[in-house]
């Protein structure tokens, strides 16, 4: 993969939006649902169609309406504090780099990040997202389209040690983790816990 070139000004615009990431994300305790809209945004890639994917068209009402983005709109009005002071960042990377922001706020690793994805006026449409409802044959088929593993499926579902399901968003309700807030490996604890009083 070819990383984007982008000017030095850009860079250091990044550095400042960062900064502001991290203060409204600390102050409003919004790491969860910046994390979810920055995987919403990418998660519509199509690794065959070389479609959807972070390029920020999360922003627009046609994608926001989608099913599977319940509640996102919560998240794109807080990133537009944050475009608003850097306006020649693009929502994809701006969104990504909340993404990014949120997993060093709560505790994670420190992310390197690659800017110079630019913004599309495409939404792609519904169902690319995964549908908790269905299975692990249709979660499968979701990543295997964007060219993941099912190790990467594993890698990426400990997104879920922060936040919680809310039920007028995706009809499941409460927190995977005893703290929601923190990025650890809690949530593949859970998991592991719940994996062996199901076959024990």
């Amino acid at each position: 993969m070819v990383t984007p070139v982008v000017h030095p000004n850009y860079l250091k615009e990044i550095e400042k939006a960062r900064r502001d990431l991290r203060a409204l994300i600390s102050s409003k305790n919004c790491a969860p649902i910046m994390l979810r809209l920055a995987w919403h945004d990418a998660g519509t890639y199509d690794s065959k169609t070389k479609t959807g994917g972070p390029n920020g068209s999360i922003r627009h009402d046609h994608e926001l309406k989608h099913s599977a983005n319940s509640g996102l709109k919560i998240a794109v009005e807080l990133c537009e504090e944050v475009k608003a002071k850097h306006q020649e960042i693009t929502y994809a990377d701006l969104y990504q780099l909340a993404g990014v922001v949120a997993v060093e706020v709560t505790g994670g690793p420190t992310i390197d990040f690659v800017p110079g994805r630019k913004d599309s006026m495409v939404s792609p449409e519904e169902g690319r997202l995964p549908d908790a409802n269905q299975g692990a044959r249709h979660l499968r088929d979701i990543f295997y389209r964007m060219g993941l593993s099912d190790k990467d499926i594993v890698a990426l579902s400990g997104g879920h040690t922060l936040g919680r399901a809310h039920p007028e968003r995706s009809g499941f309700e409460g927190a995977w983790t005893k703290d929601p807030l923190k990025f650890d490996n809690s949530y593949f604890k859970y998991v592991y816990i719940q994996l062996m009083l199901y076959y024990n």
